[in-house]
């Protein structure tokens, strides 16, 4: 049986991997007009500020694929032929298959503007958008990134590593206010300041100008403002990269439609990653989750159904982390933006107003709903152990120390948090859980 991946992201990668783990026999090809190789996306913009080589982006050395037995074609697939199950490569190549697996990733979003065509514009998502990336931002004194979420930052933080100016455009009143709370949207609005970048909150990009050469010279804000610039990273955000499949029989709506199983409305055809779109997915979760995690457990999956081990998917505890410059962030469970009504939240900051905990409980049953972190790290078995067992909030209060990745704040940030509730319920009465009696926390 020939197994073809079109996609070699982490979702195409880890089905091909679990694929061989779990069949000696059958054929994988993974194909990829991106890159030869798969490529670690998240570490791109560390290649950027010079912390990587280019070898450096590869989780696996060169002959792990032939080992494997895994080919890998460099090829991009313009047309497939669902009937006779043959894709069509620009090189001419004809790959015809028994099971196909779509894992063709996003793109990044565009904006209603013209001038996006313009040299300097562009958003930052794949290796060639890096790569046009260092060639647009050469000896350049000034940029501006239109867009507030996880990718803007990061842009933010390259610009900065090579000394340019940046200037930050967030239509919202606060930095990614639509997934943080006030607190935290806070902090990383100073952070972000501290580092440099000019942060102009809401304001949206209105125009792009152009010099004589074709390149971008400037922008204009909604606020009538002209900032002078020769780079312009839009990053609003990415969409599931479709656009070839939209004319075919493949059910479509923002993604490919999926079911629990990961299959389409064709037969032997499956998606997985950005790209998939769940018919049905669960209470509290979206049906595309354009994150790493979620690309890896999906992959896993599409790998025993392609086999015909027919397993649904079931995407383990909500998880993300993110990086705000030097800030680490992370996420387990559901932490909105502003209290449900069912919710009570604990809040704690570190005097240094550059840290902070949250926890977020069922108010009725006391039931640990959520956890999110700013500049503290979380040990990751740990939370999810606790979001799965919806343990109490206060046994979590209790042993707190146990989840605290970095040993130098766990006691005073298990105290700080234990009083803070005791604030809030002064007639309850909690004690720290002795050092001793953590070890089953931690490695049970």
């Amino acid at each position: 049986m020939h197994i073809a991946i079109i996609g070699n992201g982490i979702a195409g990668i880890t089905a091909a991997r679990y694929l061989r783990k779990l069949s000696s026999d059958c054929r994988i090809s993974v194909i990829s007009s991106e890159s030869p190789h798969f490529y670690a996306r998240t570490a791109l913009m560390y290649l950027y500020m010079g912390h990587l080589t280019y070898d450096g982006l590869k989780p696996y050395e060169d002959g792990f694929w032939q080992k494997n037995h895994i080919n890998l074609i460099f090829d991009h697939i313009h047309h497939i032929d669902f009937t006779q199950q043959c894709l069509h490569g620009s090189s001419g190549n004809m790959i015809y298959y028994d099971k196909l697996l779509l894992a063709t990733g996003s793109k990044s979003k565009k904006l209603e503007l013209p001038g996006q065509e313009l040299k300097g514009v562009q958003g930052l998502y794949s290796l060639q958008d890096l790569q046009q990336m260092q060639q647009h931002t050469q000896n350049i004194t000034h940029a501006v990134v239109a867009g507030g979420g996880l990718i803007g930052i990061e842009v933010a933080e390259m610009l900065r590593s090579k000394g340019i100016g940046v200037s930050m455009l967030v239509r919202e009143s606060s930095y990614w206010n639509s997934v943080l709370p006030p607190e935290e949207s806070g902090i990383v609005n100073r952070h972000i300041e501290a580092h440099g970048v000019s942060l102009l909150l809401n304001t949206q990009l209105q125009a792009i100008l152009p010099d004589e050469q074709g390149r971008v010279r400037a922008v204009v804000t909604s606020s009538g403002q002209e900032i002078a610039c020769r780079f312009v990273a839009i990053t609003i955000g990415v969409t599931p990269n479709i656009d070839f499949l939209r004319q075919t029989n493949l059910e479509t709506d923002r993604g490919i439609l999926v079911n629990q199983f990961l299959q389409t409305n064709l037969p032997n055809v499956y998606a997985a990653g950005d790209c998939a779109q769940l018919r049905h997915p669960l209470p509290g979760r979206k049906s595309i989750e354009p994150l790493w995690y979620t690309g890896r457990m999906q992959g896993i999956t599409a790998a025993h159904n392609l086999l015909g081990r027919q397993i649904a998917y079931q995407p383990r505890i909500w998880f993300n982390s993110a990086k705000f410059f030097d800030i680490e962030y992370q996420t387990y469970g559901h932490v909105p933006p502003m209290p449900l009504p069912h919710q009570t939240q604990l809040y704690w900051q570190h005097p240094n107003g550059q840290k902070c905990l949250r926890l977020v409980y069922q108010t009725q049953t006391g039931a640990l709903q959520g956890v999110a972190a700013l500049g503290i790290r979380l040990r990751h078995q740990v939370l999810e152990k606790w979001m799965a067992q919806q343990i109490p909030a206060e046994t979590a209060l209790t042993q707190f120390r146990a989840a605290i990745f970095d040993p130098e704040f766990s006691q005073p940030v298990e105290q700080a948090l234990i009083n803070q509730y005791l604030l809030q319920h002064p007639h309850k009465k909690l004690t720290l859980t002795p050092k001793r009696n953590l070890w089953n926390t931690i490695f049970g």
